[in-house]
């Protein structure tokens, strides 16, 4: 499918690397920056695929590992694939996995052939994966957009294990691409690193040699790093070395500010879990700051969740007291409410992101941004 994944940028912002643009997929185009919900088995907890379509979702990821121990793979293709199966009609991504494979720990050993691991949260049985073998899972799944398999170092780590991180991500790298064969999935090689910008540089080179991926993934951050830290190498990498003609998703990042500053470096695309599981511990983000929704001040709060925001959750009359009454008692109407509220915060701020690029005008959208309530509460 010729053209099928082209990229197309629309405006970029004068003083800063922030681009707007148009990802084209076979389930439809994507309009960036984006932060896509993760829907780890199949579903983003709670919330039905219709609402998430309402609630500003373009794209919705799934996870390669979970759904290959649960279900499994092979069902999910009788059942259709992943869009057929998860009543979601747009575009998908699945990562590879890799990231829960090495974060079994012990259970996990690496050779340059692949990774064998004990899957210790569904019965413990041992699993063999290689390169091309997570390939044909992520054939099987069928999303539009699909990750290498790659080994993400956690942080704090030796430089000598980072080192070899990057080797073995390279390696596979070139072991997926040959291996890929689906002209409706877009495979997105993952730049390694850790912390270390010449490191960082050296994985996108391989990368490049490997073969003309459709987009770029950035792993290894949000690891556990102060975020000064990412920033150090993460900005000179986006801006300053990654293909222009390309997107750039930086993976597992879902802070607002995390996400207002990295599109100023020049970042497309964002994923995380957090906007579902704060809410499922009774958090909301808001133009005041975040919000424990379990503090008594709310008892008695008639006004809307967060007044500045045109959510259904916002503008449907559910008051303060009335979601602070639910998560108090743990009624899951508590945690899909907060949910539905959070992703539309972040689909809501990427709108709003995008029209500053476009009007020329993202400086001082950041710097407005990172002066509010919102902006100095993480």
């Amino acid at each position: 499918m010729p053209g099928l994944f082209s990229f197309d940028i629309e405006a970029t912002d004068p003083t800063t690397s922030a681009r707007a643009a148009t990802f084209h997929t076979a389930h439809g185009d994507v309009r960036t920056p984006v932060f896509m919900p993760v829907g780890t088995k199949a579903t983003v907890k709670g919330i039905l695929p219709t609402a998430l379509g309402d609630l500003g979702a373009q794209v919705v990821l799934a996870n390669t590992y979970h759904l290959s121990q649960r279900p499994g793979a092979d069902v999910v293709e009788r059942m259709g694939g992943l869009h057929e199966f998860m009543r979601w009609d747009g575009p998908i991504l699945t990562d590879s996995g890799g990231f829960q494979v090495f974060s079994h720990g012990d259970f996990v050993r690496l050779s340059d052939d692949g990774v064998t691991f004990r899957a210790v949260d569904y019965g413990g049985e041992h699993v063999s994966w290689t390169p091309e073998f997570n390939m044909h899972i992520q054939e099987q799944l069928g999303a539009d957009i699909i990750m290498q398999l790659d080994q993400c170092p956690g942080y704090p780590a030796d430089r000598a294990f980072v080192e070899r991180a990057v080797e073995l991500s390279g390696m596979w790298a070139e072991r997926c691409f040959a291996a890929h064969d689906r002209p409706d999935q877009a495979l997105f090689g993952i730049v390694q690193g850790g912390m270390d910008l010449d490191l960082r540089l050296s994985s996108l080179s391989r990368l490049e040699e490997s073969g003309d991926f459709p987009g770029y993934g950035i792993g290894g951050y949000s690891v556990g790093e102060d975020i000064e830290l990412m920033f150090e190498s993460l900005t000179p990498l986006v801006s300053e070395h990654m293909p222009k003609d390309k997107p750039r998703y930086l993976m597992g990042v879902g802070d607002p500010t995390t996400l207002v500053r990295a599109v100023a470096a020049g970042v497309d695309m964002f994923d995380c879990v957090l906007p579902t599981r704060t809410a499922r511990m009774g958090t909301a983000f808001s133009s005041e700051g975040r919000m424990n929704m379990k503090n008594a001040r709310y008892a008695t709060d008639d006004s809307p969740l967060d007044p500045a925001c045109t959510c259904p959750v916002c503008t449907g009359g559910y008051s303060r007291a009335y979601i602070r009454h639910l998560v108090s008692q743990h009624e899951m109407l508590g945690a899909i409410l907060l949910s539905e509220h959070n992703i539309y915060y972040l689909t809501d701020l990427m709108r709003k992101v995008r029209a500053s690029i476009i009007a020329g005008t993202y400086a001082d959208f950041v710097s407005e941004w990172c002066a509010s309530p919102a902006g100095w509460d993480r």
